[in-house]
């Protein structure tokens, strides 16, 4: 028999441990790393762009394979991959075995972040996923408030260096052990329709759902890439003062995690599709008060909480809309193009907004969330 709770609680604390010692490095060790291989800090934030795409291009795989086991065999390797890649960029004497650690952080990401997570989740559980998807990103949503100050302290307290050997060292003795005892083999499944004899081969989804769908996270994906990256040039060009586009950014990691709570008591009388297009349209909804005048914080309350949502729904709404047959395989298709936007917005919105007053940035971002709010439209058709 499953564990929901144990399972919920287990991969939602490593989940919180895994994107704060992965996706948060650039933020903090950039800089010092840079410094001391005398290189731009974009050179070296480049192979994690890198990493990003090869972790979007290991998706589908990851998929199979935890179609095939589970997800615990996936799970239990992503941490030891993820050390080594940190173990890489400790020892790195130079850029090119800085983009090697990347690359082999790259790996350990697709097998150890959220798409993996969620094909886990619901190849062990089936139908009955969604509460434990909801658990895992209420907890996970607080990564960022990790990450950013625990790497910051440690960059400072011991170098950048030393700090990515604490983090190798909290993939092999904190993540595994949890993933050890909390993530069940799939043989423990109970009688939910999931059972160990499913292959990784599964029948294509309908074309029309599945397109709609896909197009959908990858808008959204490149959307929240590009506002993470520049928010606060866009907020200073709309004459915000530094003070408040700070406190106004750090108002989005709350409003997700509140977003998910609201989810987790209120989205049960919803189904993930009605929630995804509730949530979805928050977005251009911000956007546009922002252009009419709405105080900065009201805007990133909206966007976070739109976000919060949002991730919730890549791992419900493959779910809702194709069932559990071949739910991983589904989930890791449908991250390849989502995480591949997610590498390279930053860079093609960076000439753009340097290029353009930023109200029309802001218009641009306005607009492409109306048009990732329309495909959810399509797909409830």
């Amino acid at each position: 028999m499953i564990h929901t709770r144990r399972l919920t609680l287990g991969i939602g604390f490593t989940q919180t441990l895994a994107w704060a010692t992965t996706y948060y490095i650039p933020a903090t060790m950039s800089v010092p790393a840079a410094a001391e291989f005398g290189v731009s800090q974009t050179l070296l934030v480049g192979g994690f762009s890198a990493g990003l795409l090869i972790c979007g291009g290991l998706s589908p795989l990851v998929g199979r394979l935890i179609d095939n086991d589970g997800g615990r065999g996936v799970l239990i390797v992503a941490p030891l991959i993820t050390a080594i890649g940190h173990l890489l960029l400790a020892f790195a004497p130079n850029v090119s075995l800085w983009f090697l650690g990347w690359a082999v952080m790259g790996v350990g990401m697709a097998a150890g972040l959220y798409d993996a997570a969620f094909g886990t989740i619901g190849r062990l559980l089936g139908s009955a996923a969604k509460p434990a998807i909801v658990g895992v990103t209420m907890m996970a949503g607080f990564a960022s408030t990790v990450g950013w100050p625990t790497g910051t302290y440690l960059v400072a307290s011991v170098g950048w260096r030393d700090t990515l050997l604490i983090f190798a060292l909290v993939q092999v003795l904190v993540i595994l052990p949890v993933i050890l005892a909390c993530v069940p083999r799939l043989s423990a499944a109970p009688g939910l329709g999931v059972t160990a004899h499913t292959h990784a081969e599964t029948p294509p989804p309908p074309t029309g759902a599945f397109f709609w769908m896909a197009t959908y996270f990858t808008m959204r994906a490149a959307i929240n890439a590009a506002v993470f990256v520049h928010l606060l040039v866009l907020l200073k060009g709309l004459g915000y003062g530094v003070n408040v586009a700070v406190g106004a950014a750090a108002l989005i990691g709350p409003a997700q995690v509140g977003a998910r709570v609201i989810d987790w008591f209120f989205g049960r009388h919803l189904s993930p599709l009605k929630s995804a297009i509730y949530a979805s349209s928050v977005l251009p909804i911000s956007v546009f008060a922002l252009l009419l005048g709405v105080p900065a914080p009201v805007f990133t309350v909206g966007f976070g909480a739109s976000n919060g949502v949002f991730t919730i729904s890549k791992g419900t709404l493959p779910m809702y809309i194709f069932g559990a047959s071949g739910y991983a395989v589904r989930v890791g298709l449908l991250a390849r193009p989502a995480m591949i936007a997610s590498a390279i917005a930053p860079t093609l919105f960076a000439p753009i907004v340097t290029a353009l007053p930023a109200v029309w940035v802001v218009v641009i971002l306005g607009g492409l969330g109306t048009v990732a709010f329309g495909c959810l439209l399509m797909l409830r058709r």
